[in-house]
């Protein structure tokens, strides 16, 4: 009688796969997190003149932040 074993990759599995997931999971969405702040606050620093060069106003300043973020 023969059986076959299944490898996983990185030889993780079970738990420790799903922790290390779970883990990078977390690590992208801190860094997506990041992107937005650091848009948000770079917007917030031009004056009206610079955002109107860019063709911006203020109120779209989170949209734009939330595009450069998430919408990759």
């Amino acid at each position: 009688m023969a059986y076959q074993t299944e490898t996983l990759l990185h030889g993780q599995s079970g738990l420790s796969a799903r922790l290390a997931a779970l883990t990078a999971d977390l690590r992208a969405r801190f860094a997506r997190r990041q992107v937005f702040r650091t848009t948000v606050r770079e917007l917030s620093a031009l004056s009206d003149r610079e955002l109107a060069d860019l063709g911006l106003n203020r109120s779209v300043i989170r949209r734009v932040a939330y595009q450069a973020a998430y919408e990759v």
